[in-house]
C-alpha cells in the first residue's frame, strides 16, 4: 500500500509539473515572452533592404541554424550557394536573360526583390520529400536571420527563370541531379511592413 501511495504522489507530482509547464508556456505566448514564439509571429517577408549584403560571419551562423533543420532519414537532401557579391549577382542575373530571352529583362532583375544576400537552394530529386526537407531548411533559415535583425523574402520566380538558364545553374556550382527549388532574399530591412492577415478557420481539431 505505501509503494502504491508513493507511486499516485509522483503522478500527481509530474502531472503538476507538465500543467504548469503548459500554463507558463500559454502565457508567454500569449504577449509574446517567449523569445521562440515572439520571433515567428513578429518575422515578415522584406522588400526593401538597406545597402550592403549580409556580414558573412553572422550568415555563417544563419546557415548553421538553416542545415540543423529536420530532414527525412537525416538525407540533408538540400545544397546551399549564398551570392553576396553584387558583380557575381549581375552575372546570374545576365545569364538568366539570355536562358529567357522571351522575358522582360526587367521582371528577371526585379524577381530578386533587390536584396544584396542571395541564398539559392537546390533539391535532390531522387529523394520524393527532398522539397519538403528545402521547404523546412528554409524556414530555419528565414526565422534565424529575423533573430539577428536580418530581413528575408521566400522567392520562387527566380526559379522559374533559373530553369531556362543551365549557364546560371553552372555558375552556381550546384551538384549533378540537384535542381534549384527556393530562393531566399536577404538583408538588412529598410521597411516594416504589417502583417498579413491569417486564415485561422483553415485549422481544425479531429474529436
Amino acid at each position: 500500500m505505501r509503494i502504491f501511495r508513493i507511486i499516485i504522489a509522483g503522478i500527481l507530482l509530474m502531472c503538476s509539473v507538465s500543467c504548469n509547464r503548459q500554463q507558463k508556456a500559454i502565457e508567454a505566448s500569449s504577449d509574446y515572452e517567449n523569445q521562440v514564439i515572439e520571433n515567428i509571429m513578429t518575422r515578415r517577408s522584406i522588400r526593401k533592404y538597406a545597402e550592403g549584403p549580409v556580414a558573412r560571419e553572422t550568415m555563417q551562423t544563419i546557415m548553421e541554424c538553416g542545415i540543423n533543420a529536420p530532414s527525412g532519414q537525416n538525407k540533408q537532401s538540400w545544397e546551399i550557394r549564398i551570392v553576396d557579391n553584387a558583380e557575381v549577382m549581375k552575372e546570374i542575373i545576365g545569364l538568366m536573360q539570355a536562358g529567357n530571352p522571351e522575358a522582360d529583362p526587367g521582371m528577371i532583375k526585379g524577381c530578386f526583390r533587390g536584396a544584396p544576400t542571395m541564398v539559392f537552394i537546390a533539391n535532390d530529386p531522387s529523394y520524393d520529400f527532398s522539397v519538403i526537407d528545402c521547404g523546412i531548411l528554409s524556414q530555419n533559415i528565414m526565422l534565424s536571420g529575423w533573430s539577428l535583425g536580418v530581413g528575408s523574402v521566400c522567392l520562387g520566380s527566380p526559379v522559374r527563370f533559373l530553369r531556362n538558364a543551365p549557364e546560371a545553374i553552372a555558375k552556381l556550382g550546384f551538384s549533378e541531379g540537384y535542381t534549384p527549388v527556393i530562393c531566399i532574399g536577404m538583408g538588412y530591412p529598410a521597411e516594416s511592413p504589417e502583417a498579413k492577415p491569417r486564415d485561422f478557420g483553415k485549422v481544425k481539431f479531429i474529436d
